[in-house]
């Protein structure tokens, strides 16, 4: 589908001096855009650079990487969950004090929901990003000729400005690549060697969370042989363009609105939290972080947010916390306002088992319990239509719910990113809304005013 440029409206005002800004596209998934993206960023900031990054689609753990690795918090660009005004937004908000931006690209460059709907290429083209493709070098050579020349002309107002490659053998074997590269008119801009130590090890859910696994070190590594083998300083001359200035609106300080206190679980085992929802809840009231792992008190609230992470890894010291699960068990019952999300959802039944079949006895509010036995992948955008409102998410997780009874939202309807409807139940019991969907409000606060009672 040849999608026309009128369909992408360009920045009105811009700043007056130049930044560097890309966006890391490649030919597929598995080309490596994660440790390019991790390794540039490292060597772009021991530059004495201020480096933003920006994530393309709804992922939780690139950013975390993305942030150990720049200094700063990543910031998720969606075109399912958000409109290309608010894309356009929070890119001019987060990237207007740093003076490079770079922006990791999700699969392959062309690759969406619905042919180039919600692409990395689509949120190139909302942002007028200059693309950095990188392409999987192994076992082949001056073959990538047809590849880069497909890429830059299938739609040509998305511009690749320069290519990577990785997996390269040998610099022999990069002189054919490169050659390639001049053939088509893509500049050749450097290549990471085949090299294991600077491959991300896998884990179930991703990229390794393992507390072995020091990412820190990691993208030293990554950033030594980028500096070896990519022309960094080229990269950011080829990719310099006027910055869009922010809108006044997003340029103002936070002030709540309410005195609304809003507390939000955060520690190793509940994570998965966009930063663009916090702000947007600082804007309704005073927000408190807490720790189910180690604190046993909730604090004082009037709306509490369980997100998703990674309940399944410390179940163990989730359930020996009885006075935490006790004092949020105390909230729920007493009518407190709570959306729990995923993990979030798993830690308020009754028990969470784990891969063997053992059980761990849990906030026991929701009558239900969850298993990560006979593990399974579900996952897609979900569409949340209730009371005529439209709500949007993802879902992702590998475990299931078991023995419950837990009433749905009435007048509710999910579906995919397709208009199909699913199966994905959004749980309400007293106050608390409960759900395997992870939500996004960071455009739309009035999604928790609702939740809260509080429009």
């Amino acid at each position: 589908m040849i999608i026309p440029l009128a369909h992408y409206k360009m920045f009105s005002h811009f700043s007056t001096s130049n930044k560097s800004q890309f966006l890391i596209g490649a030919t597929s998934s598995g080309c490596g855009k994660t440790t390019l993206t991790i390794g540039l960023l490292r060597a772009i900031r021991k530059r004495g650079l201020q480096v933003q990054p920006f994530k393309c689609g709804p992922d939780y753990l690139d950013p975390k990487h993305h942030a150990i690795a720049a200094g700063k918090n990543a910031i998720n660009l969606d075109s399912f969950l958000a409109s290309a005004g608010h894309i356009k937004s929070l890119y001019s908000y987060y990237g207007q004090q740093a003076d490079v931006c770079v922006t990791e690209g999700v699969m392959g460059l062309f690759d969406g929901y619905k042919d180039m709907q919600g692409s990395s290429a689509e949120i190139a083209g909302i942002l007028d990003q200059p693309v950095i493709l990188i392409i999987n070098a192994r076992s082949s050579a001056y073959s990538v000729a047809p590849i880069l020349y497909g890429f830059k002309h299938f739609q040509p107002h998305i511009r690749i400005v320069g290519a990577i490659f990785n997996f390269v053998s040998s610099p022999t074997h990069y002189d054919y690549l490169r050659q390639a590269c001049q053939d088509t008119g893509v500049e050749a801009l450097g290549y990471l060697r085949k090299c294991q130590s600077i491959e991300i090890p896998s884990r179930h859910l991703g990229l390794s969370i393992d507390t072995e696994f020091c990412l820190d070190e990691f993208a030293e590594q990554v950033a030594t042989e980028v500096e070896k083998t990519i022309d960094i300083q080229r990269l950011l001359e080829v990719t310099s363009q006027p910055f869009p200035q922010p809108a006044e609106e997003s340029t103002e300080a936070i002030s709540p609105a309410s005195g609304l206190r809003i507390s939000i679980a955060q520690d190793e085992a509940f994570n998965f939290i966009y930063a663009e929802n916090i702000r947007s809840l600082k804007k309704l009231g005073q927000v408190t972080f807490f720790s189910p792992l180690q604190d046993t008190q909730l604090p004082p609230s009037d709306f509490v947010y369980l997100p998703g992470g990674y309940p399944e890894f410390y179940l163990q010291r989730l359930s020996a916390n009885q006075e935490m699960r006790q004092s949020l068990l105390a909230y729920c019952q007493s009518g407190g306002h709570l959306l729990a999300e995923c993990g979030g959802m798993m830690y308020l039944g009754e028990f969470i088992a784990d891969a063997e079949g053992k059980k761990y006895p849990m906030c026991q509010y929701l009558p239900q319990a969850a298993t990560m036995e006979n593990m399974k992948l579900k996952l897609g955008y979900r569409k949340v239509i209730c009371n005529g409102q439209e709500w949007r998410g993802h879902e992702f997780h590998y475990s299931r719910i078991v023995a419950g009874s837990v009433p749905s939202l009435p007048r509710t309807q999910v579906y995919n990113a397709q208009g199909t409807k699913v199966d994905t139940p959004i749980y309400s019991l007293n106050r608390t809304i409960a759900s395997y969907i992870h939500f996004y409000w960071g455009e739309k606060t009035d999604f928790i005013s609702m939740i809260t009672g509080r429009t």
